[in-house]
């Protein structure tokens, strides 16, 4: 079987295992508001793809090979960047932001419980992140390790990270002019979450320095990639498959990568990227990466 005929399964797989570890992720017997509950489970549960905790998963097992208890280890921190993921998605919905009425093809959460609760919703996935992410010392991560993680995680998804990120965003719709204000955009709002994605997994893994560094670099150009991609998709892509509606930047008078390069160029700097994202992982050292060089294509070749 080639790595080709094995990916799909093997993000089947995965994306089931985090499926079942997202439903038990907010404790059944805390005492929380009805509507809160309803409001942060309606997104959380909504599915996707779930390439974030699935990268978390797959930068494990690279460093490590494909163990059960590696899994085990890893999840914590996969279920941390999904929550962290979630939150980021309701509160980008909202009218003050980017104004979107359906995410992955149905009502966003604020179109549902009502802006208010939409917030709440964001902030309590966001919090409840780190409580995720504590539970990787009783799965087996070495403290140490473990807050490393959450000083990462804060770190990423944060004030510098992927909220700096969107700060920019919104500053930029008043004129982004460079490629380079534009990059910056994009590293932050996008590429830091996977970076964290990648790091989490190595570090569940206790992976060396050296892997540690090559996989961010990975995450870094992945992510950025990745981004430009959906860029791309928002020009040409199809509406139904997308599950949102496209030419959403135009009409919001954002620049996109498109509109600086073309979309030649574009699709040119995609190819460059995830090359260069599959350079540093091939030359880690590490136990199995297949899985990851597979997604890496896969992240970058879709369609919606």
């Amino acid at each position: 079987m080639s790595t080709s005929e094995e990916l799909h399964p093997y993000l089947h797989e995965r994306r089931a295992l985090v499926e079942s570890a997202l439903r038990d992720a907010i404790p059944s017997d805390w005492s929380i508001p009805a509507k809160l509950r309803e409001a942060a489970e309606y997104s959380l549960h909504a599915g996707g793809k779930r390439l974030r905790p699935i990268l978390v998963l797959a930068s494990a097992e690279s460093v490590a090979g494909h163990a059960d208890d590696m899994l085990m280890r890893a999840m914590p921190f996969a279920v941390a960047v999904e929550l962290v993921h979630t939150y980021s998605l309701i509160h980008d919905d909202l009218p003050a932001m980017d104004n979107d009425d359906f995410r992955r093809g149905r009502p966003t959460n604020h179109k549902v419980y009502g802006e208010a609760m939409a917030i709440l919703a964001g902030d309590g996935l966001l919090t409840h992140a780190f409580y995720a992410a504590s539970r990787a010392v009783e799965a087996g991560v070495p403290a140490a390790r473990a807050v490393k993680v959450m000083g990462e995680l804060a770190r990423l998804a944060g004030l510098p990270g992927m909220v700096g990120g969107q700060a920019d965003d919104m500053l930029g719709e008043q004129g982004i002019t460079t490629l380079e204000q534009l990059e910056n955009i994009h590293l932050h709002k996008t590429s830091d979450l996977i970076v964290f994605s990648l790091l989490a997994g190595a570090h569940a893994a206790e992976a060396s320095d050296s892997q540690v560094e090559a996989l961010g670099l990975f995450g870094r150009n992945v992510g950025l990639a990745f981004q430009i991609q959906d860029d791309i998709l928002d020009v040409t892509g199809d509406e139904a498959k997308l599950g949102k509606s496209v030419k959403s930047d135009e009409k919001q008078s954002k620049v996109t990568y498109p509109y600086l390069i073309g979309l030649e160029e574009s699709r040119r700097r995609v190819k460059r990227l995830t090359e260069e994202a599959k350079e540093a992982v091939a030359s880690a050292g590490l136990a199995d990466p297949r899985m990851l060089l597979e997604i890496a294509d896969y992240m970058v070749g879709r369609d919606h």
